[in-house]
């Protein structure tokens, strides 16, 4: 079995510089050298790797079953358009909208125009519509019928949405 020299007057050479030191006070830098107290450099932070962990994915207690509450839209200024003298027929212009033939549509904040009163615009049962294209549908008004024809109004606060939202 081999022995290692452990005395008061066992030396050692740094790593580092040569220079002998006593064995007994030579330290290991993180390098792995060995070295003398004088020359003895901490490890900069910067060096230690982080361990990044990835981020979570799934979010817990999800519920992706839930739908967004139906909301009133706001419509652009004077949206309804009167069809021809003598009809009952209304164009809305609501850019964007994503309304299908059949659904129920009521409307809010509107002025009267073309023989058309508020009170009928703004019928509590609401209105079910024809889709015309992305940005617009048609509805019948009950018991009015525009007076001139091709005339557009409505106003500039007025809204659509679904019959059961509160006023």
């Amino acid at each position: 079995m081999a022995r290692y020299a452990s005395d008061k007057y066992a030396l050692g050479i740094s790593d580092k510089t040569g220079v002998a030191y006593r064995l007994r006070d030579m330290r290991k830098e993180w390098t792995g050298l060995l070295v003398g107290k004088d020359e003895w450099e901490v490890k900069q932070p910067q060096l230690t790797i982080l361990r990044v962990q990835a981020d979570p994915e799934a979010l817990r207690n999800a519920r992706p079953d839930r739908t967004e509450p139906a909301v009133s839209v706001l419509l652009p200024f004077n949206p309804f358009t009167s069809v021809s003298p003598g009809s009952s027929s209304i164009t809305v212009r609501e850019p964007g909208n994503s309304r299908t033939t059949g659904d129920v549509v009521r409307f809010r904040s509107c002025e009267a125009f073309d023989g058309f009163t508020q009170a009928v615009l703004q019928s509590s049962s609401g209105y079910a519509v024809t889709v015309v294209d992305d940005n617009s549908y048609t509805f019948s008004a009950t018991g009015e019928t525009a007076s001139a024809g091709s005339v557009q109004g409505g106003g500039g606060t007025a809204s659509s949405g679904p019959v059961t939202l509160e006023s």
